[in-house]
């Protein structure tokens, strides 16, 4: 029956090779991040922001719960959360968010130009949502992407995915 709520024609549409890809965004340092700076290693990448109330910092603290869980084989993994909000999230901020989680996750962020094209190579939804008091929110894709060390989709973590699960798929990443 495939997943509920993804058309079968979606699904044909996209393929495994199709997740991931070129993308260039800023690390905390304020230097150039791309997907080469991922080459040789599997990877965990979260698509999120640091104003998120709920889903965001509850999945980095989960992941750095998996983290320890993995003990030194969490070491072989990059751990890197992109923001998705252009707007407030620069280097610093994302630096300062990550402080509050695991020490070894990786924080990238970048111009909306750079955030929408790793979000689209990455097959994301980010939708920035106006809110009745002027401000706004972002809706986003709320998945861990897990890649190979090859730079190829493996799987993902879904939002709340039970703990053993999730830890499974992580081991499935490694080398």
């Amino acid at each position: 029956m495939g997943e509920p709520g993804f058309s079968a024609s979606w699904r044909a549409s996209i393929s495994v090779a199709d997740i991931g890809g070129p993308f260039t965004l800023t690390d905390t340092a304020g230097n150039p991040f791309t997907e080469k700076n991922l080459s040789g290693r599997p990877a965990a990448i979260f698509f999120g922001f640091t104003f998120c109330p709920d889903i965001c910092p509850t999945t980095l603290y989960e992941l750095g719960g998996l983290m320890k869980d993995l003990g030194p084989q969490a070491d072989a993994i990059d751990f890197v959360f992109v923001s998705v909000d252009w707007e407030r999230d620069g280097p610093q901020q994302v630096s300062r968010y990550l402080q509050a989680f695991d020490g070894r996750m990786i924080g990238l962020s970048g111009t909306q130009a750079q955030v929408e094209a790793a979000a689209d190579a990455f097959k994301i939804h980010v939708q920035r949502v106006p809110l009745e008091d002027g401000g706004y929110t972002m809706d986003h894709s709320a998945s861990v992407y897990l890649m190979k060390a090859d730079g190829t989709f493996r799987t993902m973590i879904d939002y709340h995915e039970e703990e053993a699960s999730a830890l499974a798929k992580l081991r499935m990443v490694l080398p």
